[in-house]
């Protein structure tokens, strides 16, 4: 744990050295217990910037291949994701999203705080997307609170389509969480409906962005109908 720490400390004096970030709402997280970290979702980056900048670990989703890369820095990448709390998961496995909000679910039970994109994936335009119900869904089974993020400029630290990172000044705000009745894993469709709008609406607020009428798809495959697996990618 104490090794955990230190990789999200050094990462998090890098990102405030190299893009001195305006960083408001840390008040916000909740000091005990799970809670959810709902963000709109503009670059690679983002959730590691969220899992150093917080003041408790966040565990998001990262693809499995990060985690099973070859070589020396294979290992060091798998090292990192793992330190500053990414779960690996395979996106392309069938009922994968079911399976990622089942571990969520645990980590919250556990005390932990988790994370996840209701747009499902990256923004290529910097619209603020549809949000997918797996985040309504996850507050309304819980119970735990839902702390809205909105991230703005972090498309800039390394554009879609580049695998080069530029330091960049960006926004990451805070907002007050978010509590939902806490209705277990059996419940109706339009109370998770309307906590998943209550989150946009939120994140929107906090980052300015466009509303877009529509959902979400990763560039690389075509809409399914299912909710994708909340990863970073």
């Amino acid at each position: 744990m104490a090794t955990n720490e230190a990789v999200r400390a050094g990462f998090r004096a890098l990102v405030r050295v190299s893009c001195r970030p305006t960083v408001t709402g840390l008040e916000n997280v909740p000091a005990s217990g799970g809670f959810i970290v709902a963000s709109n979702h503009l670059s690679f980056l983002d959730s590691v910037i969220l899992q150093a900048v917080f003041p408790r670990m966040v565990h998001f989703f990262a693809k499995a291949e990060y985690f099973a890369q070859p070589g020396l820095k294979g290992r060091a990448m798998k090292r990192f994701f793992e330190s500053v709390g990414s779960i690996p998961v395979h996106r392309d496995e069938k009922a994968a999203s079911v399976a990622a909000l089942d571990q969520l679910v645990e980590r919250i039970e556990a005390g932990a705080g988790v994370g996840i994109y209701p747009e499902g994936t990256r923004s290529r335009d910097g619209r603020l997307y549809k949000g997918r119900t797996g985040v309504g869904w996850l507050a309304l089974t819980t119970g735990a609170p839902v702390v809205p993020v909105g991230l703005r400029g972090t498309e800039r630290l390394q554009p879609p389509g580049t695998n080069r990172v530029t330091p960049h000044h960006f926004t990451l705000s805070i907002g007050e969480p978010l509590q939902f009745e806490h209705l277990g894993r059996r419940h109706p469709l339009p109370p998770r409906r309307e906590a998943t709008a209550e989150v946009m609406n939120a994140i929107a607020a906090l980052s300015g962005q466009e509303r877009a009428g529509t959902y979400n798809v990763p560039v690389t495959g075509g809409s399914s109908g299912q909710t994708p697996p909340p990863v970073q990618d």
